[in-house]
């Protein structure tokens, strides 16, 4: 059996949020790298060098460039040997490690999160709740990933209930482009299919967790249906040529 202490998890939430308010995983410089060679509109390709000039800003200073710190969402896979030193809520514990990381004074972040939503909507000063996601597993490990959803691509969320003589693609290619630039694209595309309507809300958000790999995808061949949809729509909204912070342009989504 293996004990987790509070203080354990607390530190671990806070240092992961500090950790990716100023860090970008290797893969999505990468692939935006990629996006930045290929780019032929001189608008678009100067909004990806702007945006991967402000990524080794944020690297070097320690310091998030996006005013926009996001929405914590935590996703925890539990072991079914896993103990909890605690004897309150687990979701007490997620919500320090959020307080502390958002209140941390050598790297304070802009606190987003509103109580009472639907009434007098007064700002919590620290980001807490987090939304959490708990999956019980075999094993004795904790398994934690940490997101700081941004509220522009919150606000930018779509679902839709389809007939199944309905097209997945149509209707992806019909709603990308009133989203505009609020999302500030280039992005990801998170898309969950099946399941009830909060399901498949999750596995789009899940899907986003998931290593960038549509150089990797489109060099090899797709092997599974799933992947011959993802180059499909990969293809299809570029080709729409909304463009990096939608300036117009080749490329304005790298990846699905």
């Amino acid at each position: 059996m293996t004990l987790i202490r509070d203080a354990d998890l607390i530190q671990s939430i806070a240092d992961s949020l500090q950790y990716i308010s100023y860090y970008h995983p290797v893969d999505y410089i990468q692939s935006l790298g990629r996006a930045y060679e290929k780019e032929q509109s001189p608008a678009a390709k100067d909004a990806i060098a702007q945006i991967l000039t402000n990524s080794r800003m944020c690297a070097e200073g320690h310091r998030p460039i996006c005013q926009d710190t996001g929405i914590v969402n935590v996703f925890l896979k539990i072991g079914m040997d896993v103990h909890f030193e605690t004897r309150g809520p687990l979701e007490q514990l997620i919500n320090e490690g959020v307080r502390q990381a958002y209140l941390n004074p050598d790297n304070p972040l802009r606190a987003s999160v509103l109580a009472d939503p639907a009434g007098r909507r007064i700002n919590t000063h620290d980001n807490t709740p987090a939304v959490v996601h708990m999956t019980l597993v075999p094993g004795d490990a904790l398994e934690v990933i940490v997101a700081a959803k941004g509220g522009g691509s919150e606000n930018k969320a779509k679902f839709t209930m389809l007939n199944p003589s309905d097209s997945l693609v149509d209707w992806i290619l019909g709603v990308v482009p009133t989203m505009g630039a609020g999302w500030c694209p280039p992005g990801m595309l998170g898309v969950g299919i099946g399941g009830t309507a909060e399901k498949a809300m999750l596995l789009a958000k899940e899907s986003l967790m998931a290593p960038i790999d549509m150089a990797e995808l489109k060099s090899r061949g797709p092997q599974s249906r799933i992947e011959e949809l993802r180059i499909e729509l990969h293809d299809r909204i570029n080709a729409l040529g909304i463009g990096a912070q939608g300036l117009g342009g080749l490329r304005p989504f790298p990846w699905p």
